[in-house]
């Protein structure tokens, strides 16, 4: 059942938008795979490595999994009518490759294709643009069993189901986006292991890093090898904006290698067309490189049709300080191995006390930083927010889910954004994360995001209040007064 009754009244009186966006800015949501889909042993369907991580004691909380998740594989037509009830232009979902390539190698699963088919064929007859995103983390399992991410092999078969991808969606779909969020595949699937496949050694998240930046350009390749002329191919990468607690040279040199970490250790192949020298010599005790082949950095270097930057919170950094102790506070989960390779003393700072339910500092001022340096450093390549959001803690009363909270966040954080395109940057649309709330990864379903609450028992679905009001903002093409 989904509840849409709390949407109407809003839209019909609308308060006048003062701060306007450019004509063709796209408003959208964003969704994953693993954590909304369910259905993981249905027409075809494998486990990937979040399925085996979720069912292993201990890594996720409360033991919880994405077997049902939000049951979006059986109710996606209500789940399009409600993005378009919010004036949504543009969705983007990501492609589950279990569901398509059960063993990550072989020809496609055509039932697995047929219901993203129908997803993008319903998104386009409710004037909805679909964004494909072909790896948001759930790499099938028989191909970490052969080594996963730090294993070259693992890139070209990337490369080989985006081909099945490509050929089967690409008359429908425009814009593909091939790898979400690498940095979290990497350092913190073999890093930290705080994510699936929960692996803790820096060489193999150095190793993994460089692999997802090859399966990159193998798969742009690729795409552009099968896809119509007009199609655009890009990435979404979460990069830290990374601030130095103090200007201190060790305080400096602390934002300089986790910058390296962070960021160029993607930015540098990809706009540079090589590794950043100094994140080489930091590594130097964990790893010579030697898996960076001769024409590696070529492949990776190749157009972006655009960029996709997912913000939620800067880093704020420095030195390690005599007599500090405790957990490190970077607001990547909670390990006793670091996801940062060669810098495990470097320490993280709050910087400030707003905070989401993920206890992650509200400070909107990244977003705008984080927008014109994207804009410097790729001069003529768009730029999209392709995720932004929070979790707060929502509750039901008297049948409706009231979140002040987030709709200040996005409020803030769309002004920042209009900052930047005020400033110079092409910024092409937002993203809202998320769609509806759903297995948040290691915190199971203890953390919400969603725009539209979901009753994980009965899967209904009830629009927040930041529904509403980001529904006002898509129809009008701005922002309102803050109250």
């Amino acid at each position: 059942m989904t509840t849409t009754d709390n949407i109407e009244p809003a839209i019909t009186t609308a308060p006048t938008a003062v701060t306007r966006f450019p004509a063709g800015f796209l408003w959208g949501s964003a969704t994953a795979s693993y954590q909304i889909e369910g259905a993981v042993r249905e027409d075809g369907r494998t486990p990937s490595i979040w399925d085996t991580f979720s069912h292993t004691p201990g890594k996720v909380l409360n033991g919880d999994t994405g077997d049902v998740a939000v049951d979006h594989y059986h109710r996606w037509r209500d789940d399009v009518r409600l993005m378009a009830d919010l004036g949504l232009t543009a969705y983007r979902f990501s492609v589950a490759w279990p569901r398509v390539q059960p063993t990550g190698r072989g020809p496609a699963v055509q039932r697995g294709l047929d219901f993203y088919r129908g997803l993008v064929d319903e998104l386009l007859a409710h004037g909805i643009k679909p964004v494909a995103t072909l790896y948001h983390w759930d790499l099938p399992q028989e191909l970490e069993n052969a080594g996963g991410w730090p294993v070259r092999d693992t890139a070209h078969r990337f490369a080989e189901y985006a081909t099945l991808v490509g050929e089967a969606l690409g008359d429908r779909v425009e814009q593909w986006v091939t790898l979400n969020e690498p940095w979290c595949s990497a350092f913190l699937g073999y890093g930290s292991g705080v994510h699936a496949p929960g692996r803790t050694d820096g060489a193999a998240a150095l190793r993994a890093a460089h692999h997802l930046n090859l399966g990159h350009g193998l798969a742009t390749s690729a795409l552009r090898g099968v896809l119509p002329g007009r199609a655009q191919i890009g990435l979404s990468l979460n990069p830290s904006v990374v601030r130095s607690l103090t200007d201190d040279p060790a305080d400096l040199d602390a934002k300089r290698r986790i910058d390296a970490l962070a960021n160029r250790v993607f930015t540098g192949p990809l706009l540079k067309g090589a590794y950043p020298e100094d994140l080489i010599a930091d590594t130097a005790r964990l790893t010579d490189w030697s898996f960076v082949q001769d024409g590696d950095t070529g492949i990776i270097h190749q157009p972006l049709d655009f960029i996709g930057l997912n913000y939620y919170t800067p880093a704020i950094v420095s030195a390690p300080r005599a007599g500090r102790t405790g957990p490190r506070r970077d607001g990547h989960g909670a390990s006793d191995h670091s996801p940062w390779p060669g810098s495990e003393e470097i320490e993280f700072h709050r910087v400030n006390e707003d905070v989401t339910a993920m206890d992650w500092p509200v400070d909107p001022t990244g977003l705008s930083d984080l927008l014109l340096d994207y804009s410097a450093q790729a001069p003529g390549v768009p730029l999209y927010v392709t995720e932004n959001g929070a979790a707060y803690e929502d509750t039901v009363v008297d049948g409706a889910v009231h979140d002040p909270e987030r709709v200040r966040y996005l409020h803030a954080h769309l002004g920042a954004v209009h900052d930047a395109i005020a400033r110079g940057a092409d910024v092409r649309g937002y993203f809202l994360w998320s769609l509806l709330d759903n297995f948040e990864w290691a915190y199971g379903y203890s953390k919400r995001f969603g725009a539209v609450y979901v009753d994980y028992e009965t899967q209904q679905r009830i629009p927040k209040s930041s529904a509403t009001w980001y529904a006002q903002v898509a129809r009008n093409g701005g922002l309102p007064a803050q109250d």
